[in-house]
């Protein structure tokens, strides 16, 4: 029976004969099957287009390039920068202007919920809204329960500051207004600044700040080069050459220059923003006075006599080896950096500056032997001054104890930092007044406690 089924049961090959010789062969020329293929495609396409009822997922995949024109296409490089424009400016109409912001301001107070917290007008949330509501809507993204519950502190009834409210408003104002501003100097397109972008927008922006109109015309370029560096050294640590728009706007340094439009600043104020006349004319004038040949450059000898003269000259021969010389010579550019990194020795990338300099074998870290090549010209101007030399070992002990780094034999760039010391520990390394700071830290700090006493006295 089962030789019986197996015989009756039709071989693959009798049944693939027997299809093929059903198929119809196709005997159209390649031109007839090209146009039936043409025909397809347009009536295919023809019902994606009009909508049908295919999946079009792939349309919420978002666009990830955009090819940027050569520089030998002229006219696509004229259309970005036209349609970049017109694109900054509507974003532009879209911020509230001077009477709009007014308009705000009445509404919000027009609006207010009794109690008085303090001196402060409140306005609860069904206020809020209200205001919403009547104030149009450009402010609509101000009006949420998000911006709300950010304002919301601890008052009783559950209700928000109408100033604390008003000045969020307009500090967003400000950021979107500043950050068209500045994209219009964004030549690239790509959100970010180059030195000469950046040089532009400051250099157009001193006719506008009052505190900057005694400086002559002459001097500018100065004054530019100067703020300019600032925005590079603490914002392009990499030197890259280019610095986010929206690292600008997030720091603080536009803060200081936009201070400058404040007509009666205060002359404390003044000294300590790096952006004002008086403190970019201090710079500059140290730099002249420095530069005893007048050729425009500073020599390791010029540079000797900085601050208190009293920088190790071991230190002085890492910064002329590291930071770009021309034949030998320092320039105005190079200097600031300098001045930058000695006057912040704080702040993470004044440190990185210092490090790479104290990093002789560039190994990413200072180990006892580092310390040991710099320290030693601070025990030779000790000798000089006739003072008694300090033993290293003794400061070494002391400066790991500081630190304490990860490795105990190892410090690092990310050690310093994490320390919180090291503007400390890089003065005792390079300067002897520094290190003398260092080691009379006590006795300075009991005079200084006597002398406040003393003052107290005085005025009682």
């Amino acid at each position: 029976m089962a030789g019986m089924a197996k015989e009756q049961q039709p071989q693959w090959s009798d049944i693939l004969k027997r299809r093929l010789a059903n198929t119809k062969k196709d005997e159209r020329s390649d031109e007839e099957k090209k146009e039936e293929e043409t025909e397809l495609f347009t009536k295919y396409y023809t019902e994606w287009k009009e909508g049908g009822d295919k999946d079009t997922s792939y349309k919420t995949i978002p666009r990830f390039y955009y090819r940027l024109p050569a520089e030998d296409e002229v006219l696509l490089q004229k259309l970005r920068e036209e349609s970049r424009a017109v694109f900054l400016q509507r974003k532009s109409r879209e911020l509230l202007d001077n009477e709009e912001l007014q308009n705000l301001w009445f509404l919000l107070d027009k609006h207010q919920v009794p109690p008085v917290s303090g001196e402060e007008a409140m306005i609860s949330y069904e206020a809020y809204l209200q205001v919403g509501e009547k104030a149009g809507s450009k402010c609509n993204k101000f009006f949420t329960a998000r911006v709300y519950s950010k304002l919301l502190h601890s008052d009783p009834y559950g209700r928000i500051s109408i100033m604390q409210f008003f000045n969020y408003v307009m500090r967003k104002v400000w950021l979107h207004q500043t950050r068209i501003g500045l994209s219009l100097y964004d030549v690239a397109g790509q959100g970010h600044l180059r030195e000469s972008d950046l040089e532009n927008y400051i250099l157009e922006l001193i006719p506008t700040l009052p505190q900057l109109d005694g400086l002559e015309k002459s001097f500018y370029s100065f004054y530019v080069c100067t703020a300019v560096r600032k925005f590079f050294f603490f914002l392009d640590p990499l030197r890259t050459g280019k610095i986010k728009i929206q690292d600008i706007l997030a720091c603080s340094f536009l803060d200081d220059l936009l201070e400058l439009r404040d007509e009666e600043l205060s002359k404390e104020s003044q000294e300590s923003n790096w952006f004002s006349a008086p403190s970019a004319l201090r710079v500059y004038g140290q730099y002249l006075n420095l530069d005893k040949d007048h050729n425009g450059m500073l020599s390791k000898e010029e540079l000797s006599r900085y601050g208190t003269a009293t920088l190790t000259s071991v230190f002085l021969d890492r910064v002329f080896q590291e930071c770009l010389t021309y034949d030998g010579e320092m320039d105005y550019k190079t200097y600031l950096d300098f001045v930058l990194a000695l006057e912040n020795r704080k702040e993470p990338a004044a440190l990185q500056y210092i490090f790479k300099l104290l990093d002789m074998e560039n190994r990413g870290y200072l180990n006892v032997f580092s310390l040991n090549f710099f320290f030693r010209a601070i025990q030779e101007q000790m000798k000089l001054h006739g003072q008694e030399p300090v033993i290293f070992q003794d400061v070494k002990d002391e400066i790991f104890d500081m630190v304490k780094p990860k490795d105990p034999y190892k410090i690092t760039l990310q050690d310093l930092v994490n320390s919180c010391q090291g503007d400390t520990v890089t003065s005792i390394l390079i300067d002897l007044n520094g290190f003398w700071t260092y080691e009379n830290r006590e006795v300075l700090v009991a005079n200084d406690n006597d002398g406040s006493n003393t003052a107290d006295l005085d005025d009682s």
